[in-house]
């Protein structure tokens, strides 16, 4: 088999923890010889952990891309702001590349990225990991099987997990739209990327209601200060209490903002990152609930249902046919599909890897060195083509949301905001 050399622009917790990985576990297949993190303590232990020199361990991804081709792919985890630019250049530079979702907050950019990869005969393929997961393939194998008929509905709910939510959403990076991702599309695209994978077909109109109803200020309890550490009257009281979690259950969280998991170590990171401070006193902005509505070319109708209120942190999924229907919990890696003309119901168990998004991650990387291995044009399984229809989901979404509502037909909404 022939190995894939790569380079990594974003050693942080996707790049590192979620993706390169298969690096260290299939060495035969995939050897990533170059790296480019801001965060010197990260960068030096990447480095270290895939044997990288020093001339190849880079503050920056310019100074990376500043040198001729050194490798097959790149995998680019930058912040969501900043993968346009890098993305464009690795291309430029004749690299395939895997980039994180979402491919960035604006719609003109995810565009562009699309046409740059068609342009220089590259592969960019996004990171919907959820189509590599056992348990959306199998539901996607039932549906083109016929099992269920012709789709009619689906219900999705994606159930963030209150933890998770004040994490990566609140104290977070993804917690604030003008330097992130408006929620939609930084959480929930892999759930537009999904419906349109289980639809098979486009989405022609939304429409969207959310807000950010729980963490502001005006939830603070009473004489809380800008940190938990500060002395805050409720600390007994609050779920959200930042040393109660992050030296207790969510104690592998911490390891995503520090990279000294002592008992001091989380504390100081408590007391100077983001991470220690009031869910109800940071400087979020993003949505804590919101709904969507989707009509698809066919007539069929999809509901989705993001909230960051729920104990559990998984997607529940309902999707309705003219012969069936399919109930699912991802996870609980199962679901039941129905015969409507025999009553019969069947449980479908799948294996779900322990591995990072149920083996997606893993997926991902395994069958995008495949076509990288194989390739001689075309598009891959999550390809900028595919993904940008379903950013412009999310995209149309928030339009619609901002706006009270109203509803946004996609075709007219792409054409008015890429100038086609």
């Amino acid at each position: 088999m022939q190995k894939v050399t790569a380079i990594l622009l974003g050693a942080g917790n996707r790049g590192a923890q979620a993706y390169a990985p298969y690096a260290l576990n299939y060495p035969h297949e995939l050897d990533i010889i170059a790296v480019a993190e801001p965060d010197e303590a990260r960068r030096a232990a990447f480095a270290a952990a895939h044997r990288i020199s020093q001339e190849h361990a880079h503050s920056d991804w310019e100074e990376l891309l500043a040198q001729p081709k050194l490798a097959d792919i790149a995998i680019i985890c930058t912040q969501d702001q900043m993968h346009y630019e890098p993305t464009l250049k690795a291309l430029e530079l004749g690299y395939h590349v895997l980039l994180e979702k979402p491919m960035s907050p604006s719609p003109e950019e995810c565009v562009e990225m699309e046409r740059m990869a068609k342009k220089h005969n590259r592969l960019l393929t996004i990171c919907h990991v959820l189509r590599y997961t056992a348990f959306w393939t199998a539901m996607k194998r039932v549906i083109d099987e016929g099992k269920i008929g012709q789709i009619v509905s689906i219900q999705l709910n994606e159930n963030v997990g209150n933890m998770h939510m004040a994490h990566s959403f609140v104290r977070g990076n993804w917690n604030n739209s003008n330097t992130s991702s408006p929620m939609i599309l930084a959480k929930s695209c892999h759930d537009m990327d999904i419906l349109s994978y289980i639809m098979g077909e486009p989405c022609e109109r939304v429409s969207s209601f959310g807000s950010l109803m729980h963490f502001n200020a005006e939830n603070a309890p009473e004489g809380a200060p800008a940190r938990c550490l500060d002395g805050c009257p409720a600390e007994a009281s609050c779920q959200y209490y930042a040393p109660k979690y992050y030296l207790g259950s969510g104690k592998n969280w911490a390891a995503k903002f520090t990279t000294d998991t002592s008992l001091e170590g989380i504390l100081e990171a408590l007391r100077t990152t983001p991470y220690g401070k009031c869910v109800y006193r940071s400087d979020n902005n993003v949505v804590d609930h919101q709904v969507v509505n989707m009509e698809f070319a066919s007539g069929a109708t999809a509901m989705f249902s993001m909230c960051g209120f729920t104990r559990d942190n998984t997607r529940i999924v309902q999707v309705m046919g003219t012969k069936g229907e399919i109930r699912g919990n991802m996870e609980e890696h199962s679901f039941t599909v129905t015969d409507f003309v025999t009553n019969e119901q069947n449980a479908i168990h799948v294996h779900a890897s322990e591995e990072g998004h149920s083996g997606g991650d893993v997926g991902i990387v395994r069958s995008f060195l495949r076509e990288v291995r194989g390739y001689t044009g075309g598009e891959s399984e999550s390809s900028a083509a595919a993904s940008v229809r379903s950013h412009l989901m999310a995209f149309a979404a928030e339009e619609s949301r901002v706006n009270g509502g109203k509803p946004i037909e996609i075709e007219q909404f792409y054409k008015t905001l890429v100038k086609v």
